[in-house]
């Protein structure tokens, strides 16, 4: 079941129907508590987000959801007229899974859909993690060092995971975008480097964990 929350009624109508009939189960919301109403009865595969709702900030949603176990991994794509580089990389960084932008293709859009869910499918089973002074817990989304949490953002948490779990494993820029950002993301590379040069700041005496490779991309650990 794919939920869907739009406040546009046209739009709304629009994408449930071309979901429903490309076999993708979905129902739509016009406001956030009709949605939460949903939430408490089950929860969807996979949410379309609004980010302009009543009610409710669509990015405060989305805040809550990854803030709660029970929906902190649940695959959200973000539909939205707001469409600068600025305004992804805030939706993208506050938990999204991938954004697309109003007005958009119903081929394209059906396409992100069925690529997340088949990528949520592959998720790796949850371990946990010590590298040195450095804790991850993937199931708590925790992460300490010396005995101490560590406050990341989404996709910062995300990329430290992609990386510990294949430890020795050098990842290239346009391989981490495409993980962690999603396979159509069209920022450039600055924006791995920037969210590596805060990753490593916030882990402290562990920040060095994270290798450059040069002329390549990012690993921790040696090579196997």
């Amino acid at each position: 079941m794919i939920y869907l929350l739009e406040d546009d009624p046209n739009i709304r109508n629009f994408v449930i129907y071309a979901l429903n009939n490309s076999g993708l189960e979905a129902v739509g919301f016009e406001k956030p508590s009709e949605f939460w109403a949903a939430m408490a009865g089950a929860q969807p595969q996979l949410l379309l987000l609004d980010v302009m709702l009543p009610q409710e900030d669509g990015l405060e949603i989305l805040k809550k959801l990854r803030a709660a176990p029970e929906t902190r991994r649940l695959p959200v794509i973000l539909l939205t007229a707001k469409g600068t580089e600025y305004d992804k990389v805030i939706g993208l960084d506050s938990g999204a899974d991938d954004y697309v932008s109003k007005p958009f293709g119903i081929m394209e859009l059906i396409a992100r859909i069925k690529a997340l869910l088949r990528r949520a499918g592959d998720e790796p089973a949850h371990e946990q993690y010590t590298i040195g002074a450095l804790y991850l817990c993937p199931a708590k989304h925790l992460v300490r060092v010396n005995g101490a949490d560590v406050a990341l953002t989404y996709k910062e948490y995300e990329l430290l995971t992609l990386l510990v779990t294949h430890m020795g494993q050098v990842f290239t820029r346009d391989q981490i975008l495409q993980k962690i950002w999603g396979y159509e993301f069209d920022g450039e590379n600055r924006t791995v480097d920037v969210h590596i040069r805060t990753l490593r700041s916030k882990l402290g005496v562990c920040g060095d964990l994270i290798e450059t490779v040069r002329g390549i991309g990012y690993k921790i650990g040696a090579s196997a």
